[in-house]
Protein backbone atom coordinates (compact mmCIF):
# COMPACT_ATOMS: atom_id res chain seq x y z
CA UNK A 1 0.00 0.00 0.00
CA UNK A 2 1.44 3.28 -0.79
CA UNK A 3 -0.03 6.58 1.35
CA UNK A 4 0.65 9.92 0.28
CA UNK A 5 0.96 13.01 2.30
CA UNK A 6 1.05 16.57 1.51
CA UNK A 7 0.46 19.69 3.46
CA UNK A 8 2.16 23.62 3.93
CA UNK A 9 5.71 23.30 5.26
CA UNK A 10 5.23 24.55 8.67
CA UNK A 11 4.83 22.46 12.25
CA UNK A 12 0.68 23.34 12.30
CA UNK A 13 0.78 21.00 8.76
CA UNK A 14 3.51 18.61 9.41
CA UNK A 15 2.83 17.81 13.10
CA UNK A 16 -0.74 16.42 12.57
CA UNK A 17 0.80 14.51 9.34
CA UNK A 18 3.71 12.97 11.10
CA UNK A 19 0.91 11.84 14.25
CA UNK A 20 -0.93 9.83 11.54
CA UNK A 21 2.04 8.58 9.91
CA UNK A 22 3.11 7.30 13.53
CA UNK A 23 -0.49 5.75 14.30
CA UNK A 24 0.09 3.79 10.39
CA UNK A 25 2.81 2.41 11.07
CA UNK A 26 1.92 0.94 14.24
CA UNK A 27 -1.73 -0.18 13.03
CA UNK A 28 0.03 -1.99 9.79
CA UNK A 29 2.90 -3.60 11.99
CA UNK A 30 -0.36 -5.34 14.18
CA UNK A 31 -1.88 -5.96 11.16
CA UNK A 32 1.78 -7.42 9.71
CA UNK A 33 1.51 -5.33 6.74
CA UNK A 34 4.17 -2.73 7.54
CA UNK A 35 6.63 -4.10 5.67
CA UNK A 36 4.62 -3.73 2.11
CA UNK A 37 3.25 0.07 3.36
CA UNK A 38 4.68 3.20 1.79
CA UNK A 39 4.85 6.66 2.37
CA UNK A 40 5.78 10.35 0.32
CA UNK A 41 5.32 13.79 1.25
CA UNK A 42 4.47 16.46 -0.93
CA UNK A 43 5.78 19.94 1.06
CA UNK A 44 7.53 22.91 0.35
CA UNK A 45 11.47 23.74 2.38
CA UNK A 46 11.09 25.28 5.46
CA UNK A 47 13.57 25.10 8.31
CA UNK A 48 11.01 22.58 10.26
CA UNK A 49 10.68 19.77 7.28
CA UNK A 50 14.12 17.92 7.98
CA UNK A 51 13.18 18.04 11.81
CA UNK A 52 9.66 16.67 11.43
CA UNK A 53 10.52 13.72 9.16
CA UNK A 54 14.40 12.93 10.07
CA UNK A 55 13.23 10.25 12.31
CA UNK A 56 10.44 9.04 10.11
CA UNK A 57 10.32 6.92 7.04
CA UNK A 58 8.68 9.49 4.82
CA UNK A 59 10.21 10.52 1.40
CA UNK A 60 9.66 13.46 0.69
CA UNK A 61 9.62 16.03 -2.28
CA UNK A 62 9.92 19.55 -2.06
CA UNK A 63 8.63 21.74 -4.76
CA UNK A 64 11.00 24.28 -6.48
CA UNK A 65 11.32 27.85 -4.41
CA UNK A 66 9.48 30.16 -7.37
CA UNK A 67 6.45 27.24 -6.30
CA UNK A 68 6.12 28.74 -3.23
CA UNK A 69 4.08 31.42 -4.03
CA UNK A 70 1.08 29.18 -4.71
CA UNK A 71 -1.66 31.56 -3.25
CA UNK A 72 -1.11 34.06 -6.23
CA UNK A 73 -0.22 31.89 -8.68
CA UNK A 74 -1.22 28.44 -8.45
CA UNK A 75 -4.04 28.71 -11.22
CA UNK A 76 -1.69 31.04 -13.75
CA UNK A 77 1.23 28.78 -13.34
CA UNK A 78 0.79 25.33 -15.35
CA UNK A 79 4.10 23.92 -13.97
CA UNK A 80 2.83 23.64 -10.29
CA UNK A 81 0.02 21.72 -11.78
CA UNK A 82 2.46 19.21 -13.63
CA UNK A 83 5.21 18.97 -11.48
CA UNK A 84 2.65 17.60 -8.93
CA UNK A 85 0.37 15.42 -11.78
CA UNK A 86 4.26 13.74 -12.43
CA UNK A 87 5.37 13.31 -9.16
CA UNK A 88 1.47 11.40 -7.93
CA UNK A 89 1.72 9.66 -11.22
CA UNK A 90 5.39 8.04 -10.72
CA UNK A 91 4.30 7.00 -7.24
CA UNK A 92 0.40 6.39 -7.79
CA UNK A 93 -0.69 5.99 -4.20
CA UNK A 94 -3.33 3.86 -2.87
CA UNK A 95 -4.84 6.92 -1.27
CA UNK A 96 -4.21 10.21 -0.18
CA UNK A 97 -4.05 12.34 3.31
CA UNK A 98 -3.91 16.09 2.68
CA UNK A 99 -3.98 18.65 5.65
CA UNK A 100 -5.05 21.45 3.21
CA UNK A 101 -3.35 24.85 2.07
CA UNK A 102 -2.46 25.58 -1.30
CA UNK A 103 -0.14 23.21 -1.27
CA UNK A 104 -2.66 20.55 -1.04
CA UNK A 105 -4.82 21.95 -3.87
CA UNK A 106 -3.15 20.41 -6.83
CA UNK A 107 -2.60 17.09 -5.07
CA UNK A 108 -6.23 17.00 -4.24
CA UNK A 109 -7.32 17.67 -7.47
CA UNK A 110 -4.48 15.26 -9.50
CA UNK A 111 -6.05 12.79 -7.01
CA UNK A 112 -9.37 13.54 -8.28
CA UNK A 113 -7.95 12.95 -11.43
CA UNK A 114 -6.65 9.55 -10.90
CA UNK A 115 -9.32 8.53 -8.87
CA UNK A 116 -7.32 8.22 -5.98
CA UNK A 117 -9.33 8.50 -2.61
CA UNK A 118 -8.40 12.04 -1.33
CA UNK A 119 -9.35 12.70 2.64
CA UNK A 120 -8.74 15.74 4.16
CA UNK A 121 -8.12 16.83 7.93
CA UNK A 122 -10.09 20.17 8.88
CA UNK A 123 -8.02 21.36 12.31
CA UNK A 124 -9.71 24.46 12.93
CA UNK A 125 -13.57 25.48 13.62
CA UNK A 126 -13.61 27.47 10.41
CA UNK A 127 -12.35 26.38 7.23
CA UNK A 128 -10.10 28.58 5.30
CA UNK A 129 -11.41 29.24 1.53
CA UNK A 130 -8.75 27.25 0.18
CA UNK A 131 -9.44 24.11 1.97
CA UNK A 132 -13.34 24.92 1.54
CA UNK A 133 -12.27 24.29 -2.23
CA UNK A 134 -9.91 21.41 -1.78
CA UNK A 135 -13.31 19.87 0.45
CA UNK A 136 -14.65 19.15 -3.33
CA UNK A 137 -12.03 16.56 -4.50
CA UNK A 138 -12.06 14.78 -0.84
CA UNK A 139 -14.41 11.60 -0.26
CA UNK A 140 -13.54 12.15 3.48
CA UNK A 141 -13.11 15.13 5.65
CA UNK A 142 -12.02 14.52 9.46
CA UNK A 143 -12.98 17.67 11.65
CA UNK A 144 -11.73 18.37 15.14
CA UNK A 145 -14.66 20.47 16.01
CA UNK A 146 -18.38 19.67 15.96
CA UNK A 147 -18.87 23.08 15.06
CA UNK A 148 -17.19 22.92 11.89
CA UNK A 149 -19.90 20.02 10.50
CA UNK A 150 -22.11 23.12 9.19
CA UNK A 151 -19.22 24.05 6.14
CA UNK A 152 -19.02 20.75 5.15
CA UNK A 153 -21.20 18.02 3.39
CA UNK A 154 -22.44 15.48 6.35
CA UNK A 155 -22.02 12.36 3.80
CA UNK A 156 -18.33 13.08 3.81
CA UNK A 157 -17.15 14.13 7.35
CA UNK A 158 -16.45 12.23 10.46
CA UNK A 159 -15.21 13.88 13.95
CA UNK A 160 -11.31 12.96 14.65
CA UNK A 161 -10.20 15.60 16.78
CA UNK A 162 -6.94 17.05 16.15
CA UNK A 163 -3.91 14.60 15.74
CA UNK A 164 -1.24 15.42 18.58
CA UNK A 165 1.71 12.69 18.88
CA UNK A 166 1.26 11.04 21.86
CA UNK A 167 5.09 11.34 22.82
CA UNK A 168 4.30 15.27 23.69
CA UNK A 169 2.73 13.99 26.89
CA UNK A 170 5.35 11.45 27.79
CA UNK A 171 7.70 13.36 29.47
CA UNK A 172 8.57 13.11 33.66
CA UNK A 173 8.23 16.17 35.37
CA UNK A 174 11.25 16.24 37.06
CA UNK A 175 13.80 15.23 33.86
CA UNK A 176 12.07 18.12 32.02
CA UNK A 177 13.19 20.60 35.19
CA UNK A 178 16.58 19.17 35.29
CA UNK A 179 16.69 19.37 31.16
CA UNK A 180 16.25 22.91 31.48
CA UNK A 181 18.35 23.53 34.63
CA UNK A 182 14.81 24.40 36.44
CA UNK A 183 15.90 24.63 40.50
CA UNK A 184 14.08 26.94 42.38
CA UNK A 185 10.03 27.08 43.15
CA UNK A 186 9.04 29.28 41.29
CA UNK A 187 6.50 28.42 39.13
CA UNK A 188 7.49 28.22 35.28
CA UNK A 189 5.68 29.54 32.38
CA UNK A 190 6.50 28.07 28.74
CA UNK A 191 5.68 30.84 26.30
CA UNK A 192 5.61 30.17 22.15
CA UNK A 193 4.38 31.95 19.19
CA UNK A 194 3.82 28.96 16.93
CA UNK A 195 6.84 27.59 14.96
CA UNK A 196 7.92 30.73 13.27
CA UNK A 197 7.41 32.74 16.63
CA UNK A 198 4.99 35.53 17.24
CA UNK A 199 6.76 38.99 17.21
CA UNK A 200 4.30 40.91 19.00
CA UNK A 201 4.42 38.45 22.26
CA UNK A 202 8.46 38.60 22.04
CA UNK A 203 8.27 42.05 22.24
CA UNK A 204 5.89 41.80 24.90
CA UNK A 205 7.75 39.59 27.18
CA UNK A 206 10.87 41.32 26.40
CA UNK A 207 9.16 44.76 27.75
CA UNK A 208 8.31 42.74 31.13
CA UNK A 209 11.01 40.17 31.43
CA UNK A 210 12.40 41.73 34.76
CA UNK A 211 9.33 41.59 36.41
CA UNK A 212 8.45 38.81 35.27
CA UNK A 213 11.60 36.66 36.61
CA UNK A 214 10.80 38.24 40.12
CA UNK A 215 7.70 36.07 40.31
CA UNK A 216 8.10 33.49 37.46
CA UNK A 217 11.02 30.92 35.72
CA UNK A 218 10.08 31.51 31.55
CA UNK A 219 10.70 28.91 28.73
CA UNK A 220 10.68 31.15 26.19
CA UNK A 221 10.50 29.68 21.92
CA UNK A 222 10.70 32.60 20.47
CA UNK A 223 11.10 31.38 16.72
CA UNK A 224 14.10 31.41 14.41
CA UNK A 225 12.94 34.71 12.74
CA UNK A 226 13.29 36.72 15.78
CA UNK A 227 15.91 34.26 18.29
CA UNK A 228 19.06 36.30 17.23
CA UNK A 229 17.66 39.97 17.72
CA UNK A 230 15.96 38.86 21.31
CA UNK A 231 19.25 36.95 22.05
CA UNK A 232 21.52 40.19 21.47
CA UNK A 233 19.17 42.01 23.75
CA UNK A 234 18.89 39.31 26.51
CA UNK A 235 22.61 39.81 26.57
CA UNK A 236 22.70 43.44 27.33
CA UNK A 237 20.07 43.48 29.56
CA UNK A 238 21.44 44.27 33.11
CA UNK A 239 19.01 42.28 35.20
CA UNK A 240 18.87 39.86 37.87
CA UNK A 241 17.17 36.26 37.93
CA UNK A 242 18.51 35.73 34.25
CA UNK A 243 19.42 32.22 35.09
CA UNK A 244 15.41 31.69 35.40
CA UNK A 245 15.25 32.59 31.34
CA UNK A 246 15.51 30.28 29.19
CA UNK A 247 15.54 31.00 25.32
CA UNK A 248 14.76 28.73 22.11
CA UNK A 249 14.51 29.60 18.00
CA UNK A 250 12.38 26.61 17.88
CA UNK A 251 11.96 23.37 20.18
CA UNK A 252 10.60 20.56 18.29
CA UNK A 253 12.92 17.70 19.99
CA UNK A 254 12.39 18.85 23.93
CA UNK A 255 9.05 20.46 23.36
CA UNK A 256 7.25 17.42 25.62
CA UNK A 257 9.96 18.55 28.48
CA UNK A 258 8.63 22.17 28.42
CA UNK A 259 4.98 21.23 28.42
CA UNK A 260 6.11 18.55 31.21
CA UNK A 261 8.20 21.75 33.36
CA UNK A 262 6.27 24.16 33.09
CA UNK A 263 2.30 25.33 35.13
CA UNK A 264 1.02 27.82 32.29
CA UNK A 265 1.31 27.95 28.34
CA UNK A 266 1.07 31.48 27.01
CA UNK A 267 0.31 30.63 23.07
CA UNK A 268 -0.75 32.09 20.23
CA UNK A 269 -4.34 29.65 19.47
CA UNK A 270 -3.21 27.50 16.19
CA UNK A 271 -4.96 24.49 16.22
CA UNK A 272 -2.54 22.04 16.39
CA UNK A 273 -0.48 23.91 19.68
CA UNK A 274 -3.34 23.94 21.71
CA UNK A 275 -4.57 20.13 20.70
CA UNK A 276 -1.07 19.87 22.14
CA UNK A 277 -2.26 21.83 25.11
CA UNK A 278 -5.26 20.47 26.25
CA UNK A 279 -3.29 16.61 25.65
CA UNK A 280 -0.78 17.70 28.43
CA UNK A 281 -3.68 19.10 30.64
CA UNK A 282 -1.98 22.79 30.96
CA UNK A 283 -3.72 25.73 31.89
CA UNK A 284 -3.04 28.44 28.99
CA UNK A 285 -3.31 32.15 27.97
CA UNK A 286 -3.68 32.04 24.33
CA UNK A 287 -3.44 35.24 22.31
CA UNK A 288 -4.48 34.64 18.91
CA UNK A 289 -3.59 36.10 15.82
CA UNK A 290 -5.95 39.13 15.06
CA UNK A 291 -4.91 38.44 11.32
CA UNK A 292 -5.17 34.94 10.57
CA UNK A 293 -7.52 33.33 8.28
CA UNK A 294 -11.05 33.35 8.25
CA UNK A 295 -10.81 34.40 11.77
CA UNK A 296 -9.50 30.90 12.70
CA UNK A 297 -7.59 31.32 15.64
CA UNK A 298 -9.87 33.78 17.76
CA UNK A 299 -12.52 30.92 16.97
CA UNK A 300 -10.16 28.30 18.30
CA UNK A 301 -9.45 30.32 21.43
CA UNK A 302 -13.12 31.34 21.61
CA UNK A 303 -13.98 27.73 21.84
CA UNK A 304 -11.60 26.68 24.69
CA UNK A 305 -12.09 30.09 26.90
CA UNK A 306 -15.43 28.93 26.60
CA UNK A 307 -15.20 25.73 28.41
CA UNK A 308 -12.69 27.23 30.85
CA UNK A 309 -9.48 25.27 29.39
CA UNK A 310 -7.72 28.94 28.66
CA UNK A 311 -8.05 32.54 29.18
CA UNK A 312 -8.08 34.56 25.90
CA UNK A 313 -6.47 37.82 25.31
CA UNK A 314 -7.10 39.80 22.29
CA UNK A 315 -3.76 40.72 20.61
CA UNK A 316 -5.15 44.66 20.34
CA UNK A 317 -5.70 44.51 24.45
CA UNK A 318 -1.92 42.99 24.48
CA UNK A 319 -0.80 45.56 26.79
CA UNK A 320 2.19 44.39 29.98
CA UNK A 321 0.11 45.90 32.96
CA UNK A 322 -2.46 43.95 31.94
CA UNK A 323 -0.81 40.53 31.15
CA UNK A 324 1.16 41.06 34.43
CA UNK A 325 -2.29 41.06 36.07
CA UNK A 326 -3.61 38.04 34.10
CA UNK A 327 -0.44 36.11 35.06
CA UNK A 328 -1.09 36.94 38.90
CA UNK A 329 -4.75 36.77 38.98
CA UNK A 330 -4.49 32.78 37.77
CA UNK A 331 -1.69 31.76 40.34
CA UNK A 332 -3.24 33.14 43.16
CA UNK A 333 -6.44 31.38 42.28
CA UNK A 334 -5.42 27.64 43.00
CA UNK A 335 -8.61 26.40 42.45
CA UNK A 336 -8.94 28.11 38.75
CA UNK A 337 -5.89 26.38 37.56
CA UNK A 338 -7.01 23.18 38.89
CA UNK A 339 -10.26 23.75 37.06
CA UNK A 340 -8.90 24.91 34.05
CA UNK A 341 -6.19 21.86 33.76
CA UNK A 342 -9.56 19.46 34.53
CA UNK A 343 -10.82 21.28 31.59
CA UNK A 344 -8.14 20.65 29.09
CA UNK A 345 -8.03 17.63 29.49
CA UNK A 346 -11.64 16.66 28.88
CA UNK A 347 -11.49 19.02 26.06
CA UNK A 348 -8.11 16.59 24.76
CA UNK A 349 -8.48 13.89 21.76
CA UNK A 350 -5.36 11.83 22.52
CA UNK A 351 -7.23 8.89 19.78
CA UNK A 352 -7.63 11.50 16.84
CA UNK A 353 -4.50 9.96 14.99
CA UNK A 354 -5.99 6.50 15.52
CA UNK A 355 -9.49 7.91 13.92
CA UNK A 356 -7.81 9.28 11.32
CA UNK A 357 -5.45 6.16 10.43
CA UNK A 358 -7.94 3.49 10.34
CA UNK A 359 -10.27 6.16 7.58
CA UNK A 360 -6.82 6.24 5.77
CA UNK A 361 -6.29 2.40 5.92
CA UNK A 362 -10.19 2.05 5.15
CA UNK A 363 -9.53 3.58 1.43
CA UNK A 364 -6.59 2.50 1.30
CA UNK A 365 -6.97 -1.30 0.83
Amino acid sequence: MRILLAGESTAGSLAPLVSVYEALKVKTKEENIHETVEFMLISTESDFLKAFVQNTEIEFKILNPEQENMKTSFFTSFKNFTRIMSDVFNYMPDVIFLKGGFVSLPVAMVGKLFAIPVIMHESDTAPSGIDKFISHFAKRIAISFNLTKEFYPAKKIFFSGNPVSPSVAMAGYEESKQKFSIEGDKPVIFVMGGSHGAHEINELIMQILPQLLEKYEIIHQCGIADYEAILARVQQMNIPLMEDYHLFPFMQQSLANAYAACDLVVSRAGANTVAEIMLVGKPSVLIPMSDSESDNQNRNAFFYSEAGAAILVNEKNLKPHLFLDILNGIFKDKLKIMEMMRQARLLAHPEAADVVADEILKWGK
